[in-house]
């Protein structure tokens, strides 16, 4: 694992690297990007560093730095290649009194990069019993505030699967812990609008330019009339569900099984699309 941090590459990446007054760690005031590498290189790059541009406005931090991001991507990148792995670009508040209120200290910035196992072509999920709320301050941001989808996370893996899927206030489905959600009734592809209060995942984007879609709210019992439901993500790609609660789903579905043609042919075509 190589780590950046504010200009220099540690020597050792578990050493010491922040204060610990830094308002991301106290706090959990940061946005971050997750990006996958293929054959040592960040895939759809630029569409994540807008993304972070967009969650810090939105957290109310300093402008993000892009090519200074895209320095400290290149030195974690300029060792061994990675055949697949992981790219972690992290910007918080920097060093902060404790408490919310922020310091008037530089931001933070971190990047690590690390090897990546790929994930299996289906998963399972669970609804779990707490709400997003898509009416607040940090809806629709990737924020590093992410204790709910720990304990959402631990939920669904006690009950056997690897992703927990939230409903929002309204009643709608929203999307995973990390995931975006697409399903299929009467053969329509579907995923909720990003007014579920769901990230505007890069995944998501790509697909519905792609292989395209509907973006609909609906309740989230419209699960149960599916033929077919995936998770899109940086690191799941397009992944077949198998179950969902206690039911079983065709995995994958010929449609799925298009889109992650589609998905596979596309990504190969332009690293950076």
């Amino acid at each position: 694992m190589r780590t950046w941090i504010d200009g220099r590459l540690l020597e050792d990446p578990r050493g010491p690297a922040l204060p610990v007054t830094d308002h991301g760690f106290t706090v959990g005031d940061g946005v971050f990007e997750a990006v996958k590498i293929v054959d040592g290189v960040p895939f759809a790059l630029s569409r994540h560093l807008r993304r972070l541009a967009t969650s810090a406005e939105g957290l109310g931090l300093p402008p993000v730095d892009e090519q200074e991001v895209r320095r400290g991507v290149a030195e974690v990148l300029a060792g061994e290649p990675l055949p697949l792995g992981r790219l972690r670009i992290t910007y918080t508040g920097g060093d902060a009194p404790l408490g919310s209120g922020r310091g008037d200290g530089a931001p933070t910035l971190v990047v690590v990069a690390a090897p990546m196992d790929a994930n299996p072509p289906s998963t399972q999920v669970v609804t779990v019993p707490w709400p997003r709320n898509e009416r607040g301050a940090l809806a629709g941001l990737k924020t590093t505030s992410y204790a709910e989808n720990v304990i959402a996370l631990a939920h669904a893996r006690r009950r056997g699967a690897t992703e927990a899927i939230f409903a929002n206030l309204a009643g709608h489905l929203c999307e995973g812990t990390g995931s975006n959600v697409f399903y299929v009734v009467d053969g329509e592809l579907r995923t909720p609008t990003l007014a579920s209060g769901c990230l505007a995942g890069v995944t998501r984007a790509l697909v519905l330019e792609w292989s395209g879609g509907r973006e609909v709210d609906e309740p989230i019992e419209v699960v149960e009339e599916a033929s077919e439901v995936f998770l899109v993500s940086t690191t799941r790609d397009v992944q077949a569900v198998s179950r969902w609660n206690g039911r079983e789903l065709v995995a994958p579905g010929p449609v799925t099984q298009e889109v992650a043609r589609v998905w596979r042919e596309r990504e190969a075509q332009d690293v950076d699309p």
